[in-house]
């Protein structure tokens, strides 16, 4: 089982925490309440075969200072509804390996980019609102550091665990691509100004908005990510600016899938994280 599910949303586990405790926690009780009982029906050979893989994130960590990286040993500290949610879920899955002997595996991941990803993210959001002529929504001065890793580098980190990872055990994924709010914001403009200039000449930069900045923004999150590296032999294929431009050429060549959810106000969001 590769546990996948969640609500993931910042500004929405502010503006409604409900739906994050209910999908979250509860979900995750449920699914490791159902994976157990199917594990119980297995003969030894299936047991031993069998993983429980939950995937999370590197928000329940808290926010870093200036220097530092988040490794597997760092206590947790969330911050927000979501990120609190995350931690129940994670210490769950801890939970129920220690004590019924589940086969679990978790993962700590930083912020994911890429084809497919909803509106309401980063990302898709500034691709979706430079290209309608919209203001770009920066919380405060976009100082907060990310580490981005492009989709398809965690997709392979996420089989690598599953199919390599030592029971019991947490693997932070990172991509080694720290970079301010504001840096992956002007990126996007530079790319689109190639690949879509607008009628009027402009760099998309001057849509550029900065807006109130939301309640408990963590100010850094960056990943150690040396264990998969040293253990499972990962490591992402994909630089940020290779995955970013990659990304905008989706968006672009696929504007039949993001418009309908962004009509259907998928980005309406508070701001970006």
């Amino acid at each position: 089982v590769t546990h996948l599910a969640a609500e993931s949303h910042v500004d929405r586990s502010i503006d409604g925490p409900d739906a994050f405790i209910q999908t979250n926690l509860v979900g995750t009780f449920a699914m490791l309440s159902e994976a157990r009982a199917y594990w119980q029906t297995l003969d030894e050979a299936s047991k031993g075969a069998f993983r429980f893989h939950h995937i999370s994130t590197d928000e329940v960590y808290g926010s870093l200072g200036e220097e530092g990286l988040f490794t597997e040993e760092t206590p947790y500290d969330p911050r927000s509804p979501y990120s609190a949610s995350k931690a129940g879920s994670d210490h769950l899955v801890s939970a129920w390996g220690h004590t019924y002997g589940l086969p679990v595996l978790i993962t700590n991941c930083s912020n994911n980019y890429g084809p497919y990803h909803f509106p309401e993210k980063l990302v898709p959001l500034m691709i979706a609102k430079a290209l309608d002529g919209e203001p770009l929504p920066v919380y405060g001065k976009g100082d907060q550091v990310r580490d981005w890793l492009y989709v398809e580098d965690h997709v392979r980190a996420l089989q690598a665990v599953f199919e390599r990872g030592e029971l019991g055990r947490t693997y932070n994924i990172g991509g080694f691509n720290e970079k301010q709010n504001i840096e992956v914001v002007h990126t996007i403009c530079a790319i689109l100004d190639q690949l879509r200039p607008r009628a009027d000449g402009k760099p998309y930069a001057e849509q550029i908005t900065s807006v109130a900045d939301r309640p408990g923004h963590d100010k850094r999150y960056a990943i150690d990510a040396n264990r998969i590296n040293a253990e499972l032999g990962w490591h992402p294929q994909e630089t940020f600016e290779t995955g970013i431009e990659k990304t905008v050429r989706w968006y672009l060549a696929n504007e039949a899938w993001w418009r309908p959810l962004v009509a259907d106000k998928a980005a309406a969001r508070r701001g970006i994280a």
